[in-house]
This record gives C-alpha cells, structure tokens and sequence, in this order.
C-alpha cells in the first residue's frame, strides 16, 4: 500500500481520517495525496442575491484553500516529508503531497483513485458537518480500489486485530485480497460468519484456511444472529474481540437511482465505532 489518496473537506472527521492514512502510510512507507473535493454542480446552488438565479456554491475556492491548509498543517506536524513530483519517480517513501490546487468534484475520486492502493474516507453520517455519502460512493464503486472508512474518533492502532465479516460471496473474496497486505501485519485475525446472512460459497473456515496459508495468524467463527440483525452482530464481535479494524465488502441491491447498500453494509456504515477497511 505505497500510494494513499485523501479526498478532504470540511467536515468532523477529517483529522481523524488523515491520522488513519497517516498510521497506514507508516506501516508501508507510503506516499499521501490529499485532494479537494466538492458535490457535482447539480447537487449544490446558491442564490445570486440580485437575479435570484442558481449559481453553483461561490466559496469553494476559499473551501480548497481550507482543505490544503489542513493537510499540510497535519502533516507538517507530524513531520511527514513533501514528496518530489519530478517525472521520474523512485519508489514511494514515507511522503505527501497536495498536487491540484483548485477542488475536484466527486467523480475525480472514482477516477484518479485507480491509481492508488487505498483511498481514505470519512464514514458518512446525516448531520451537516458529517462526511458525505457521494465521495465514498465514488471510491467504492467507481476506483476498482478498496476503501478505509474512519469514524469520528481517531484510531491509535490499525489492522492489529481485525475482524473479517466473512459471507461467502464475490466481493468479500476480493476484499480479502485488497486487504492482505494489513491482515499480514495484525497479530489477531478472526473471520466472523453469521448464520443465514451468507451467499452461496465457501464456509469461514475456508476463508480463514486460506489466509492461514499466506501466512496471516487467522481463526474462524460462526455464530448464530438470534433476534438482531447482522450488522449489529459483526459490530457486537468488533467490540467484544478488541478488533481496531473491520474488513467488510460493500456491495448494491440496486443501480436504478442511486448506489444503494445492502443492509448489512448500511447499518455498518451508520454506527461502526471502528474503521472498515471495504471494496466493492
């Protein structure tokens, strides 16, 4: 994981969200890009006050000029180098960098997020100073790359103890894979399977056979939901194990609007205390 993208903006959780990349940029000797991002013109207006016509929001130049300042602010402070941007590039060191002045809408990121190995979010919630959904969307399902999702706290440890919400389907499979490089670091790896939340596949014990063989000090579990729902399990395990990092694929029940999670991952995404490490 020698490339970490930052989408950044003002919101709750953003310093928590670079302390994240920060501790897994460390871990690898990574190089850290932040990025400004904005909602799509279409989904935000402000009124001209003479006209009364909708022009897109005039304070985004001043908002990008925020979001660079904080990057640079954290990573001053925690004493991470500024990166050479020369055409010729050495491999990746422990680094950062903020290349694009002006702001980029949430569609960059599903695009310029192919070319990096994780891409570091806030976890979405409704409040207004909340991260938004439509970045991680874009990340999850537009990059081909997986995701870190930060909650509000910031994590002193990362991918020590991990959780892996096994469910015997496609995309959890690919997200193992994403995730070996930190599952090869943890000192704890335990892959949850609850009972009659899985697809068609192989069972947790499998799975967790299969990081056995990378090398990855994993043991499975399967336990029985009784009256809650899934993703109340997965986070009530999360909790109880100690776990510092969540490995969950995120997958659609529909594309006709909007990218809509399934219930698992949403309720996941609604109240998860600790980061999730997710692909689609």
């Amino acid at each position: 994981m020698k490339a970490i993208l930052i989408p950044s903006e003002d919101h709750d959780s953003m310093t928590p969200v670079l302390e994240a990349a920060l501790l897994v940029a460390r871990a690898f000797g990574s190089y850290m890009e932040g990025l400004a991002v904005r909602p799509a013109a279409a989904a935000y207006v402000t009124l001209e006050p003479v006209s009364g016509l909708a022009i897109p929001g005039a304070d985004q130049g001043e908002a990008a000029q925020a979001a660079r300042a904080q990057f640079e602010s954290f990573m001053q402070a925690h004493g991470v180098p500024q990166a050479s941007l020369q055409p010729k590039q050495e491999p990746a060191v422990l680094s950062c960098a903020w290349p694009r002045a002006d702001s980029a809408d949430d569609s960059v990121i599903g695009s310029h997020g192919r070319v990096f190995d994780l891409i570091v979010l806030g976890r979405p919630g409704p409040g207004p100073q909340n991260p938004r959904m439509a970045p991680l969307e874009a990340a999850l399902f537009e990059s081909g790359r997986p995701t870190l999702i930060v909650p509000g706290t910031a994590p002193r440890t990362l991918a020590r103890n991990v959780l892996v919400a096994w469910n015997g389907s496609t995309e959890q499979a690919r997200t193992n894979a994403f995730a070996m490089p930190l599952l090869r670091l943890a000192e704890k790896v335990t892959v949850l399977t609850v009972e009659g939340s899985t697809t068609p596949g192989p069972p947790g014990q499998e799975a967790a056979r299969h990081l056995q063989r990378n090398g990855i000090q994993a043991n499975a579990l399967t336990v029985k939901p009784g009256t809650r729902a899934p993703g109340e399990v997965i986070l009530e395990h999360a909790a109880s194990l100690g776990c510092d990092l969540l490995v969950k694929s995120a997958y659609t029940q529909s594309r006709l609007r909007q990218m809509i999670f399934g219930g698992t991952t949403r309720h996941i995404l609604a109240h998860a205390p600790l980061p999730i490490f997710m692909a689609h």
